[in-house]
């Protein structure tokens, strides 16, 4: 796990701003005496009293230098204790009271720790606004130290996008202009992270050295405090990755001391934790679990849930190393605990550069579920079997829907978990398929009216990786057959360990909950050497069963919304057969439709506000990103991103006849990229429909506009759920020559409820 010191440079920026704000006013009496208290409370590690004290502080201030200086070091100890939207809030109040025409530092000060908060809670757009426009007001006062901070933390930004090669300069300048102010323990953070950042990138060991050794001789002088105990805790690390155990060793004892002589006990818990991990890479086992016990007292002393799951977890893992698979399991059901009890939120990893949500927790989920399976009684114990095969099962479900918030960055994810009912109430005849994607193996939790069964491939996750990817890629090349081979064997480890269980179900539907690299590929595609999966069974994808509504389709009164693009705008090509499939789609239903210029975004989103549609079908050019703020739906004068489509579509969640369907029939996910389809996955549950209808890449648009016409054409028809109905217009373009080649058809997804 990647780790870069951002939430305790905070604290640095706070100390350079609160000098340079503060130095002038000369004030004394109660304000000036509490900001000395909270700055020491701050400096110790104890932002729980920090932040009462500043709080306390900004309402005994006499100006407002003074009460500005105060709400924005509120926020950084809010920030120091995962509190963002806190933070945020306080800041909101900070630029009330400063007022339009405060001095740029002030304005700088507030900027940057917004900029912090956003680098957390994202979007990483606007936390890269707020930083360059914090670094450029900094540079503007003539602060360094200020400016150093700031820079810091934008290498920060470009390190949790894994972009090491930007962050390098940005540490960079950072050390450079805190050395200039005589900002020593700023000047080490920046080298620090910049280690970090070399390592990384695959930087020669040789220039990672250099940079911590420019670190460590910084903070020899420095005195015992918080941050410096995460700055050790940094280098030392580092120094592990580098082998060279001896100075991590003797860097994580310093840090540990130093959190001692202040007592901080969340600084003292994370060193002692560090040097398990420590003795943990090196086979110390009995040392390493001692060291994270010790740790983990801590942590819990300074009510700090983002330490705690950590600690758990090293627990459990050096157990499991141990063989005590029992112990192993406990420890990590605690860690797993603490996370659902804290909603996931200190597990971003964004401000400290950990990477995305996945890269951040996905492991302690997936390291328990390997465990439970390993360890999973047989068969003959039904109950349980049973039992254990619906925890993992459950696991995964906890992270998925947990990872959709988190792209989505909407809490509304969580409020539209569905109440599960059993599969022999909803559909007996469909089949669940749960590929849980493991280091070592995949294995396969089938789940049906009769329970769950189990398989278990020896397939890697690497193997299996490099399969989806290839597959994807030549499924995409409509003139070969390149793609067979590669479909064969993702059938054999995916659907064929399961054939003999689904042939006794008399299944008719396989729904498929994927996961990872697996989202990036249509499933129907895969061929059992005769034919392809949907010409056997309907096929569904699912981001989660929790986040699955399981009525049936509603038919009564069925209308629709139809919007789309013919015309070629904002660089994109023309889609000449939009007319003449919303003209099919109408024929069919009652509804409005907007064409070309009708189609701009103001309109759309009054007509969706104004009535409430059964249907809605988008006809245009559409990109799911590596990030929902990146992912849009082009109109005629801009586009629609994920966001607004969430506010405007999702509003009709709360009626009583929610979205039935929601069609996206020309987007494009991009190749290879496991979180943009992630993008796609949960666009059903961001809108708030109970079902959605997209693709995977944008494909002719005349096989298009012909499939989702069959499409709807087999949806009036009672008795004919949407996954049959999307089977029968898929077999009819296979049997078509001109379209047989899955390019055309496959990359149609049916997501949610197949009902």
């Amino acid at each position: 796990m990647r780790s870069f010191c951002g939430r305790s440079v905070w604290s640095l920026l706070l100390a350079a701003s609160l000098v340079a704000l503060c130095a002038a006013s000369g004030s004394g009496g109660s304000a000036e005496d509490a900001a000395a208290r909270a700055s020491g409370l701050s400096r110790d590690g104890r932002f729980e009293e920090a932040a009462l004290a500043w709080r306390e502080a900004a309402v005994a201030a006499a100006s407002t230098r003074e009460r500005v200086t105060a709400l924005v070091q509120l926020a950084g100890a809010q920030q120091a204790l995962g509190r963002y939207e806190d933070a945020q809030r306080t800041l909101v109040e900070a630029q009330g009271a400063a007022g339009k025409d405060a001095e740029p530092t002030q304005l700088a000060a507030i900027q940057a720790s917004l900029g912090n908060a956003y680098l957390a809670l994202g979007p990483p757009a606007e936390a890269r606004k707020q930083l360059e426009q914090a670094l450029a007001l900094a540079k503007q006062a003539e602060a360094p130290a200020l400016a150093a901070a700031v820079l810091t933390n934008l290498g920060n930004l470009h390190a949790s996008q894994e972009d090491y090669a930007a962050a390098t300069p940005a540490y960079a300048e950072s050390a450079a202009l805190a050395e200039q102010a005589g900002a020593h323990a700023l000047a080490a953070r920046a080298h620090a992270n910049a280690a970090r950042a070399a390592l990384l990138r695959g930087a020669p060991p040789a220039e990672v050295r250099r940079s911590l050794a420019q670190a460590t001789a910084l903070a020899a002088d420095l005195p015992a405090s918080h941050d410096l105990a995460y700055l050790l805790v940094s280098a030392g690390r580092s120094y592990a990755r580098l082998d060279d155990f001896e100075r991590a060793h003797a860097l994580l004892r310093r840090a540990e001391q130093s959190a001692e002589a202040i007592g901080d006990a969340r600084a003292l818990g994370y060193a002692l934790g560090q040097l398990g991990a420590l003795y943990e890479q090196q086979g110390r086992l009995d040392e390493a679990l001692v060291l994270s016990r010790r740790a983990l007292f801590q942590a819990q002393q300074a009510s700090a849930p983002e330490s705690v799951y950590r600690w758990h977890w090293q627990i459990g893992r050096i157990l499991k190393a141990k063989g005590a698979s029992v112990d192993a399991i406990a420890a990590y059901r605690q860690a797993v605990a603490v996370l659902q009890s804290v909603r996931f939120e200190m597990s971003h990893g964004y401000a400290t550069g950990e990477g995305s949500f996945r890269d951040a927790v996905g492991p302690v989920f997936f390291e328990l579920v390997d465990l439970l399976l390993e360890t999973a009684p047989p068969a003959t114990e039904l109950a349980a079997n049973q039992a254990r095969l619906l925890e993992a099962r459950e696991l995964v479900e906890q992270l998925k829907t947990a990872e959709l918030r988190d792209y989505f960055r909407d809490e509304c994810v969580e409020a539209l978990e569905a109440k599960t009912e059993s599969l022999d109430q909803v559909s007996p005849s469909a089949a669940v398929i749960y590929p849980v994607v493991l280091a070592d193996r995949l294995e396969l939790l089938l789940t049906s009216a009769t329970g769950v069964r189990r398989a278990t491939v020896p397939v890697s996750a690497a193997v299996l990786t490099a399969e989806v990817r290839r597959l994807r890629t030549l499924l995409e090349k409509r003139v070969t057959r390149q793609f067979l081979p590669h479909a064969k064997r993702l059938y054999d480890w995916l659907v064929r360990p399961l054939e003999a269980e689904l042939a006794s179900l008399g299944a008719d539907t396989l729904v498929f909950v994927p996961d990872g690299p697996l989202r990036t590929i249509p499933m129907s595609a895969l061929h059992d050497g005769e034919r392809f999966v949907i010409e056997r069974w309907a096929v569904a994808t699912t981001p989660g069963l929790s986040l699955t509504d399981p009525r049936p389709l509603d038919r009564t009164n069925l209308n629709a919304f139809l919007g789309g693009l013919s015309e070629p705008v904002q660089g994109f090509p023309a889609l000449p057969h939009v007319p003449a499939e919303l003209a099919s789609i109408r024929e069919l239903f009652a509804g409005e439709t907007l064409l070309d210029g009708e189609f701009r975004v103001p309109r759309v989103e009054a007509d969706l506000a104004a009535q409430e549609f059964s249907l809605v079908h988008v006809a245009t050019h559409g990109e799911f990103a590596e990030d929902a703020e990146s992912s849009f739906l082009l109109t005629y004068d801009g586009r629609i991103t994920m966001d607004q489509l969430g506010d405007t579509v999702g509003r009709t969640r709360f009626r009583q006849r929610p979205i039935e369907l929601l069609t996206l029939s020309a987007c494009e996910t991009a190749q290879g990229n496991d979180r943009a389809a992630l993008g796609l996955a949960g666009v059903a549950v961001q809108a708030g429909a109970r079902s959605a209808l997209g693709t995977l890449w944008s494909v002719n648009d005349l096989a298009a506009g012909e499939l989702v016409t069959d499409f709807y054409r087999e949806l009036r028809k009672e008795q004919v759920s949407k996954a049959v109905a999307l089977q029968r217009a898929q077999r009819k373009l296979i049997a078509d020559p001109s379209y047989g080649h899955p390019f055309y058809w496959s990359p149609f997804l049916l997501i949610s409820n197949w009902l």
